[in-house]
């Protein structure tokens, strides 16, 4: 499988070749420890639990419909084959991780494993299963992966004991969740016995989504991932902004992937709301002010999009992540940073790594190797 670098003309190959913008930044600068925020693994145990379901059954047609033919197709024949292997083998994984640059991950399940559908007690097993598979996983390499877990966030309260299950017993830092369960919002209030134990344990929460809720709208040019995963992002962070969730938890550490989707970079119309209208002046602060509570990862390709990212929420909220193993990942990862202009070298370590650190509970984290 190729990982394609966006921005760059090389690919770091399965060979394990490191790119060559990566190996000039090794040399240019002190090494900044790496680790990726953005990582995915699959449980395929969890897939012999849900594979007789009628929700299950019904997932192709679905995809066709609202992703595309064209698309489905793509994923079946190219894209999963070359993912798949990756998303298992922990060999593979250590092997990219270094061809990258990488010196750790932190590996979150799939999003396609949420299975919001399932009733409590599927819930329950499908959840155990992939926290202590993960779990596992971690544990064979615990200097290089750092685990993620899964909760069965339609059931709030098993969501709840599964968050701090993950957290105290498995030594997960955080959970990913999506970015609306079954039709209800982030902040609805049946949400929000999750949210106050989240912020007490003070763990992660990454915000993943899966899909879009835009249908059929986007279901040509892979659009429903293209645009519409950035859209959900944005939707769902501003739910939790205007929503009041982050004035109730001020303590929640949320990162959101695909850079925060549209809503940094055009936060000023949220501004313009706030001041302008009264249905919209529901919190304590203008929206972008929020901006500097929350976390982004840098997939979004470009150093000038990164550049302008920065500047809307600051290099402290900014953490490095790939989306590995999946074709819409961004795997150059040390030449995108070094391209960023304007970033001292405290900065440029911070989002290499320092700052992922010290969300995930490490304190100020290890910035350089030794």
């Amino acid at each position: 499988m190729l990982l394609h670098l966006c921005g760059s003309k090389s690919a770091a190959s399965a060979a394990g070749e490191t790119p060559r913008s990566s190996r000039a930044t090794l040399r240019s600068r002190r090494r900044a420890l790496t680790v990726d925020l953005h990582c995915h693994a699959i449980v395929p145990a969890v897939e012999s639990l849900v594979k007789d379901r009628p929700e299950k059954l019904a997932e192709p047609a679905a995809q066709r419909r609202t992703m595309g033919a064209a698309s489905v197709e793509h994923n079946l024949r190219t894209m999963l084959p070359e993912a798949m292997p990756r998303l298992t083998t922990l060999e593979l994984r250590l092997k990219d991780m270094d061809a990258m640059g990488v010196d750790m991950q932190v590996v979150s399940p799939t999003a396609t494993q949420y299975y919001y559908w399932a009733d409590l007690d599927l819930a329950r097993d499908i959840v155990r299963t992939i926290n202590e598979e993960l779990a596992a996983l971690c544990a064979r390499q615990p200097d290089r992966l750092i685990g993620l877990g899964s909760i069965a966030l339609q059931h709030p309260e098993l969501a709840t004991e599964q968050l701090e299950h993950c957290v105290r017993q498995l030594g997960m830092r955080g959970v990913v969740i999506s970015s609306s369960i079954n039709g209800l919002e982030l902040d609805d209030p049946w949400f929000e016995r999750f949210w106050a134990r989240a912020a007490q344990l003070g763990c992660l929460i990454f915000l993943h989504p899966l899909g879009t809720s835009l249908g059929e709208r986007v279901n040509r040019f892979y659009m429903q991932n293209v645009v519409g995963q950035p859209i959900e992002t944005t939707i769902a962070l501003s739910h939790l902004i205007f929503g009041g969730v982050l004035d109730r938890h001020p303590g929640l550490k949320i990162c959101a992937a695909h850079g925060g989707g549209y809503l940094p970079s055009y936060i000023g119309r949220s501004d313009h709301a706030y001041h302008a209208r009264p249905d919209a002046h529901t919190m304590q602060r203008a929206p972008s002010e929020y901006l500097r509570q929350l976390y982004f990862d840098t997939l979004v390709y470009t150093p000038e999009a990164l550049r302008h990212l920065i500047d809307q929420v600051g290099a402290g909220q900014v953490v490095l992540g790939t989306d590995y193993p999946f074709d819409m990942g961004a795997y150059d990862i040390h030449g995108l940073i070094e391209a960023v202009d304007g970033l001292t070298e405290e900065e440029r370590a911070g989002i290499l790594g320092g700052n992922a650190l010290r969300l995930l509970g490490f304190g100020t984290g290890k910035v350089w190797r030794t």
